[in-house]
């Protein structure tokens, strides 16, 4: 059984996606297995949570003197709106660093509006306005915590990574985990569909006091993990303290869920495709057949429930739609 999100065109189908999905429950144990819950795949930006987790376990954050709000940027693939890149400027005017120590690269802000306004303005974009900009403030406030060279923080045997791999075995149970080099060009992580879920479900459940301080950051700026007319932002604001998520490249999302009846989920989606396009869709579906959220939540996000296609002259022309076999 697949979750497949249908490309309509009209009333006929045009393409189709393929999403697996895992649910687990505090145990640990599958409860909703959609396709392969041993599917191996990149975890890409979802690892940013568990990331920024280990700045807050080393004191990092703390001795940084990092806002709350700072510290949910670590765990953001933002906009690169106004009010992000402020907030990663600021943290990096804490640590007392230049721009030039960033190793993530710069590339324009996903938000159009503010994306226009630089071309305009013929500015070029800065590291500021990468999405990962807080992860890599974060990364550069634990290198400067442990006393080491900050240059080549994102290399695989840096102590910066050394310590955030250390921290994702003891959530994760394993010994060895492969990895390759994402976007930003930290290193990113190849895990289960299964133990993605697992880390979600710890992320919410409070097990450990450094994964708490990060919840709480995320539920408390949700804005900040992404912006305007962004899923995570609008999901983590609908459910007001009881979930979390966070998507990645390549079309992967990690979600943390209470229920009503305060039994914690963890969640895992992968677009077997890459395609990011039906990734809302497709969440929306599964949370709909679970029944996970309530009749005010599933309003407020009714926007993702479908999507629109529209052609260059903004004619509705067709939709994709999510169904669960």
């Amino acid at each position: 059984m697949s979750i497949l999100c249908h490309v309509y065109r009209g009333k006929y189908i045009e393409s189709k996606h393929v999403v697996y999905a895992v649910v687990v429950g505090e145990t640990g144990k599958i409860v909703y297995a959609s396709g392969d819950p041993e599917y191996v795949t990149c975890i890409r930006s979802s690892l940013k949570p568990f990331q920024a987790a280990a700045g807050v376990k080393a004191g990092a954050v703390a001795a940084a003197g990092f806002s709350e709000a700072e510290l949910a940027l670590m765990c953001a693939s933002h906009n690169g709106e106004e009010i992000h890149v402020k907030t990663a400027r600021s943290m990096m005017a804490k640590l007392g660093f230049p721009v030039d120590f960033y190793e993530c690269g710069s590339h324009y802000p996903y938000h159009r509006a503010t994306r226009e306004e630089l071309i305009r303005s013929g500015i070029k974009p800065e590291p500021f306005h990468n999405n990962c900009s807080g992860k890599h403030a974060g990364m550069l406030c634990l290198a400067k915590h442990l006393g080491v060279d900050p240059t080549g923080y994102t290399n695989p045997d840096h102590p910066v990574q050394k310590a955030i791999f250390d921290l994702v075995k003891i959530y994760t149970g394993l010994e060895k985990i492969p990895y390759a080099i994402d976007g930003c060009s930290a290193p990113t992580m190849f895990l289960s569909l299964r133990k993605i879920a697992g880390l979600f479900q710890t992320l919410m459940i409070g097990e450990y006091p450094e994964l708490r301080q990060v919840k709480q950051a995320m539920v408390n700026n949700p804005y900040l993990i992404a912006g305007e007319k962004r899923f995570d932002t609008d999901f983590i604001t609908a459910l007001r303290g009881r979930a979390i998520t966070k998507v990645g490249g390549e079309a992967v999302r990690g979600i943390g869920i209470r229920t009503e009846q305060g039994e914690t989920f963890g969640i895992a989606l992968k677009v077997l495709d890459g395609n990011q396009r039906c990734m809302p869709v497709a969440t929306m579906a599964l949370l709909e057949h679970l029944d996970l959220l309530t009749a005010v939540e599933m309003e407020s996000l009714r926007n993702y429930r479908s999507k629109k296609l529209l052609n260059h002259r903004e004619i509705h022309v067709g939709d994709i739609r999510a169904e669960i076999e």
